[in-house]
């Protein structure tokens, strides 16, 4: 079999050697690639095969920070997240799994990371359905503010129906549709159909201009 792929993102250098090294002593495990900031870290995320990512949840000195790069880099890869934190703190914990993270770990745990890993990609099934349900949960979450007439229009923009075939489908004048997407957009808090789309499919931890 071939070895995990493992890439690690982290802001602190000497903590990547040492990461590197105690998991390159693991037969079944390959570090493929490194990064220290949100932007490489998708950079790379996008151009070569990763199995697995350690995930820095500070990652200070970036354009995002763990949590928040997860969130695009899952737009990118399947690779499964593990977040590593030094601080235990459960509000970061919270939002590392609604991030679809599969894992959250100490630094001081390291030594349990090989077998977290290894679990990520032999075992996802249990930890897969929770992340599924969670996500359902956050949307509706999101989405609970919207009326019925709302959310049908959301749902519309979601599918990437444009705004004539969503008067036909749904036999609705411009002006009318117009006055529900400008009351859906208040609630979400966003200019665009675009912006509320994607504060959505972000389960609502951030949008790009933030």
């Amino acid at each position: 079999m071939s070895p995990i792929k493992v890439f690690i993102v982290e802001d602190d250098e000497d903590w990547i050697k040492a990461l590197s090294s105690f998991l390159n002593r693991e037969a079944d495990l390959l570090i493929v690639g490194t990064a220290t900031n949100s932007t490489d870290a998708l950079n790379i995320a996008r151009s070569i095969p990763i199995d697995v990512v350690l995930m820095d949840i500070q990652l200070e000195g970036s354009e995002y920070d763990g949590i928040q790069t997860a969130i695009l880099m899952h737009e990118h890869t399947q690779a499964k997240l593990i977040m590593l934190t030094s601080v235990n703190d459960e509000s970061s914990m919270t939002q590392a799994f609604t991030a679809g993270a599969v894992h959250y770990l100490e630094k001081t745990r390291y030594q349990e990371l090989p077998q977290a890993i290894r679990g990520a990609i032999n075992h996802p099934a249990p930890m897969e359905a929770l992340l599924k349900e969670l996500a359902r949960l956050k949307r509706e979450e999101q989405l609970q503010m919207l009326t019925h007439a709302e959310r049908e229009v959301f749902e519309l923009i979601e599918a990437g129906y444009t705004q004539s075939q969503i008067e036909k489908r749904l036999y609705k004048a411009e002006s009318t549709l117009k006055n529900q997407v400008n009351k859906m957009l208040k609630k979400f808090g966003v200019r665009s159909s675009k912006e509320a789309v994607e504060k959505v499919r972000r389960r609502g931890l951030f949008q790009k201009d933030e």
